[in-house]
């Protein structure tokens, strides 16, 4: 069994599900790790939509006024934690005064009003994906999940995690790896 100690801070990585995941919610995933440490893992399920909800929905929920730029951005299940809460994932030009956890030098997190009305009025970050829930783990618990060969791991970059498509994110992922998602069994094992 891994510990905490075992694998390096996978905070900024992408986590891929494997083929044969338990649990339908992460069922074909591209998680992107906001944070990895001995108390846990947080991140952002980047490649499922929530159907017909876009940010403008949000921002009218939220009477903030909204603008061309905000227009045509959808919001994604983060996952199934706090699924009522938002969280936006964007690029490192735009940081919250006191609320931006910045992920890395390419990506930072927010969770505060200021940036959806930074969007809104055209102030936000560069590129950003909005998200309603997140995915955590509790500590030890994903290590454990990747001893049991539940993910794969790989570096986040624009292309996947900002793709506008994104039934193509999994298959991009895997590919990244040099993987052909074609060839990939829902059968773990050691050797």
């Amino acid at each position: 069994m891994y510990t905490t100690t075992d694998l390096p801070d996978l905070s900024g990585k992408l986590l891929i599900a494997m083929p044969g995941m338990g649990d339908p919610r992460f069922e074909k995933s591209v998680v992107y790790l906001c944070a990895h440490s001995g108390e846990g893992a947080m991140g952002l399920i980047i490649n499922k939509p929530l159907p017909d909800l876009l940010l403008d929905d949000l921002l009218g929920q939220l009477d903030i006024k909204t603008g061309a730029s905000s227009q045509g951005i959808g919001v994604f299940f983060g996952g199934p934690v706090e699924s009522s809460r938002g969280f936006v994932l964007h690029s490192a030009d735009y940081a919250s005064n006191t609320s931006t956890l910045q992920v890395d030098d390419t990506y930072g997190m927010t969770a505060t009003r200021d940036i959806l009305e930074d969007i809104a009025q055209g102030a936000g970050p560069d590129a950003c994906l909005a998200a309603l829930g997140y995915a955590g783990w509790a500590p030890g618990q994903l290590e454990g999940e990747l001893q049991q060969n539940a993910w794969l791991t790989c570096d986040a970059d624009d292309a996947i995690v900002f793709s506008p498509d994104s039934s193509t994110k999994w298959e991009l992922a895997l590919r990244k790896l040099g993987i052909d998602p074609l060839m990939l069994s829902a059968e773990g094992g050691r050797a």
